[in-house]
């Protein structure tokens, strides 16, 4: 990150001598001078730092002079506890690109053309520390240039370990679906550019893993993308020229706009425009696109060839990891792709583009990679070493060292044999670069998750004690780690699946604790899950199962309901038995489902081809001028009822042995009363989200806990989540939103590292 050269030329402006040392655990400084010259260096420290640098602590000590005659650099220390940060790989810095296209520069054309305060890092670290011969960049020895830039302090490429130029580095090859070499070089990235300009699909490897770029704008193309992967539904990526070219796609605010050029460099979902120059089929039914800038100098180069946004989706099949090497792509991608850009720098461990939005002013993740892992979560007080699994989607992994929480790349759904793979290759990662023996594995409270099984059968070195962690738990714990809140908290817990305590399926949920333990106070009324987890693709049968709980038999054959309709005569009578006997038919208090059984009655959704396509058709269809709402009433388990226009303003209710329970029956009543009286969806939708936003102040009302903290895959609803905090701020409540981590499952390894750690505490 350009420190200790930064820290060079500093010392040097006070003629100061001594060293400074790069090592396993951060950098140490010993410098010798005038006291007050001293004084001046270390109060300009940390705030002229190098634009990358991180400065977790600065600890400084008086010491007796030595005598040193002049100051160096030394060579980095391999000893001692690994706790130095491993950075995540940067977007090109401007230096950088303008040398790429200079015709006049030795690096004009070059596509890893990187310095200190750009480049790969996470993707090419092999071994601690972040030195060349730890990288996969050690098979590349510099030239002689190269080499006197690395060696020369006052460059900005002074130790920079992946540089690099056209004489020494990684190479472009333009490679055929059997792996045969049509070009290299300059030549490859033409040919390439040209595919894209015939509407032929270009498999791209690039920082983390492979992309499969084609052009935007071409509706057949995407289509034959979209049946070779296959993906029938869900959006697909964007990436930009530059921001003018993202400008011509959708508006960008300035919050957005800082997000997409900074060394981050994400995706970022934005509003698209009406003419954006790409295909409908990009995002089907989504007023929303994801876009990001090219972040290496080989995306910026190949951008600059076309006159055209390109989608760049992640180069996998579905519910797979992405291909890093290029012999695996060939293999994977092979009946995908139509040509392969590749090049000879290895990668390390494949990393993910981040998505990320902005939610009340300020950004936020909903996907955590590139450009964010593995930077810890920092916790206020130190930690045993604890290893946390996740769950079993969006799966992440955590590592405890001291007060820092290390998180991984996503991972992905555990859903394939190569998803478990990538899985264990990325724990033995963790494990090995910080040489850790964890004192304790934290997994996900669910026996059948395979990140819980692989807990329980891991072959460890030294025995770890195993923590089951509850689901929503790890939630809570995980926001008010990352909001640094070490008291208690109501937590609302809303997703679409997560085991609980009680054996059944959880998913909307009032908590009230903090990492060492926590109390149910509030849930969603109980429903049945017809068929199990197919109901979880087929919104239908949970719009069946809730009318059914009112209504009973008779409401399957309503002919005249979405749901009903979408069935044979033959499946309702099937569906009608898995409810009355309960089998097949689990007990739920699921938000994510009820935002399904919604989207089934307005006939938004009766099936749908990924995981919360329903909920977010049913955001989308939301008229936001709308005012009115649905009742949704706060009960106690004797019915005594609490509805929503009754203020508890007086005194929090008496929360007794059982939770308070919210119950859905009025609401889906008077979504059939709409239906029937013709209203348009907009306005059902808006109703319905409108319902939620009540209900989660009325309950906070009643615990009267003044901390909420708003967590799970139902607060990556933008409209539920900004209302909903709008709210309770203005109801005189403290909002905690995620913002290091997502709100979804890729947050709760963070959560189970703090809830395994409160417990290992209590016990001592």
């Amino acid at each position: 990150m350009g420190f200790r050269p930064f820290v060079y030329r500093l010392a040097a402006d006070y003629a100061l001598m001594g060293w400074v040392l790069n090592d396993t655990r951060g950098v140490f400084i010993e410098v010798e001078g005038d006291r007050s010259d001293l004084a001046r260096f270390l109060e300009r420290l940390p705030r002229e730092r190098p634009p990358l640098a991180i400065i977790h602590s600065l600890d400084s000590t008086w010491l007796n002079p030595v005598g040193y005659q002049r100051f160096e650099i030394r060579h980095s220390d391999e000893q001692g506890a690994k706790t130095v940060l491993m950075l995540p790989d940067v977007a090109t810095c401007t230096d950088c690109l303008t040398e790429a296209l200079d015709p006049m520069d030795r690096r004009h054309g070059y596509p890893f053309t990187n310095c200190t305060n750009c480049g790969p890092r996470f993707t090419i670290i092999q071994a601690l520390p972040y030195d060349r011969p730890g990288t996969t960049m050690r098979r590349f020895v510099m030239c002689r240039d190269c080499q006197a830039e690395y060696e020369n302090p006052l460059d900005r490429r002074f130790h920079a370990q992946p540089n690099a130029c056209p004489a020494c580095g990684p190479n472009l090859a333009l490679w055929s679906v059997s792996g045969e070499i049509l070009a290299e070089g300059d030549a490859a990235l033409r040919r390439a550019a040209d595919a894209l300009r015939s509407a032929q699909i270009v498999a791209v490897k690039g920082l983390g893993g492979f992309h499969l770029m084609l052009d935007a704008r071409d509706a057949a193309a995407l289509a034959r993308l979209r049946e070779r992967k296959p993906r029938r539904d869900k959006p697909f990526a964007l990436m930009a020229r530059d921001l003018d070219q993202a400008r011509t796609l959708c508006q960008v605010p300035p919050q957005a706009e800082a997000l997409l050029v900074s060394p981050k460099s994400p995706i970022v979902l934005l509003p698209r425009l009406p003419d954006a120059p790409a295909a409908d089929n990009v995002a089907p039914g989504n007023p929303t696109l994801g876009v990001m800038l090219p972040y290496t100098p080989l995306h910026h180069l190949l951008l600059r060839e076309l006159d055209f946004p390109v989608v760049a989706t992640s180069g996998n099949l579905t519910d797979e990891p992405i291909c890093i090497h290029e012999e695996e792509a060939i293999q994977r991608l092979g009946h995908i792709a139509d040509f392969f850009l590749i090049h000879d720098r290895p990668i390390a461990r494949h990393v993910d583009d981040s998505v990320a939005w902005v939610v009340r002013g300020e950004p936020r993740l909903l996907r955590r990679a590139r450009g964010y892992a593995p930077l810890p979560v920092l916790v206020p007080r130190s930690l045993p070493t604890i290893l946390a699994v996740g769950g079993h989607l969006k799966n992440t992994v955590a590592l405890s060292i001291d007060r820092q929480v290390f998180i991984s790349q996503h991972i992905g759904d555990l859903e394939t044999v190569e998803a478990m793979a990538a899985f264990e290759r990325v724990v033995s990662d963790f494990l090995r670069l910080y040489e850790a023996r964890p004192a304790a594995i934290a997994h996900d409270m669910h026996p059948d998750y395979l990140s819980t099984r692989w807990a329980k059968e891991g072959d460890f070195e030294s025995p770890a004690r195993l923590f089951p962690v509850q689901h929503h738990h790890a939630h809570l714990a995980a926001c008010l780690a990352e909001n640094g809140v070490e008291g208690s908290a109501l937590g609302v817990t809303w997703d679409g699946t997560g085991y609980g305590t009680d054996g059944t399926v959880w998913g909307g949920e009032f908590l009230q604790g903090d990492a060492a333990d926590f109390i149910r106070v509030a849930h969603l009324r109980p429903f049945r899950l017809a068929g199990g987890d197919a109901a979880i693709k087929e919104p239908r049968r949970v719009a069946l199962a809730l009318l059914w709980e009112i209504y009973g038999d008779a409401v399957l054959d309503r002919e005249d309901l979405a749901p009903a309709r979408a069935f044979r005569p033959s499946e309702r009578r099937l569906l009608s038995q898995m409810l009355a006997r309960g089998l097949n038919a689990p007990m739920t208090t699921s938000a994510g489902r009820l935002f399904d059984a919604v989207a089934a009655l307005v006939d938004l959704h009766q099936q749908v081809t990924f995981e919360g396509q329903a909920a977010m058709a049913l955001e989308f269809a939301v008229d936001p001028g709308v005012q009115e709402t649905y009742p949704f009433p706060l009960v106690t388990t004797n019915q005594e009822q609490h509805m929503l226009n009754a203020r508890v303003e007086d005194q929090p209710l008496s929360l007794g042995p059982s939770p308070l329970i919210l119950d859905w029956q009025p609401l889906v009543e008077a979504v059939l009363e709409d239906l029937q009286r013709g209203v348009k969806p907009a306005i059902i939708a808006a109703r319905f989200h409108n319902a939620l936003v009540d209900a989660i102040l009325c309950v906070a009302q009643a615990v009267g806990e003044q901390r909420v903290a708003l967590t799970g895959g139902c607060f990556q609803n933008r409209l539920l989540t900004e209302r909903t905090a709008q709210r309770l701020d203005e109801a005189g409540f403290q909002v905690l939103l995620h913002s290091q981590v997502p709100p979804n499952d890729g947050g709760i390894s963070l959560g189970q590292v703090l809830v395994a750690a409160a417990q290992l505490e209590r016990e001592t």
